[in-house]
């Protein structure tokens, strides 16, 4: 059962689980993408605040527990679909925006390999190891 999640003490997926995680973020990453160019969206508030996200990375300044809280609380979709719902209930569309492009961002992490972390460090998240010690981890 290579399919089935990890007991490693990351608790990261593999094999074709892994695989669908990351395909999963690549459709979210186009169809928000699509969505976004059909909207009409500014391209250059897409390219301003695509990146916001990323900015989560400073909390691990403060330590892996704090940064990982931080980081995944910047990467989950509760926010931004929360957004996204707000936005449309008020009919918004700079909420709106701002939530396509969040989960355009989540969406395309997720597709490269970037999930959500594990508080043992950054390195760690539950699509697997990441950066110089994901090598020998796979």
């Amino acid at each position: 059962m290579t399919d089935a999640a990890t007991t490693e003490t990351t608790g990261a997926v593999s094999g074709g689980l892994r695989t669908l995680l990351r395909l999963e973020g690549l459709a979210l990453f186009a169809g928000m993408t699509l969505l976004y160019a059909v909207w009409g969206g500014s391209w250059s508030v897409y390219l301003i605040l695509f990146l916001v996200p990323d900015l989560s990375f400073a909390a691990y300044l403060a330590g892996p527990r704090f940064g990982a809280v931080i980081y995944n609380a910047a990467h989950s979709y509760l926010a931004p679909m929360a957004l996204n719902v707000a936005g449309f209930a008020t009919n918004e569309p700079l909420i709106l925006s701002i939530a396509m492009i969040w989960l355009a961002h989540i969406g395309i992490d997720r597709a490269l390999g970037y999930g959500l972390k594990y508080s043992t460090g950054f390195g760690f998240t539950h699509l697997g190891r990441i950066g110089k010690g994901a090598a020998k981890a796979t």
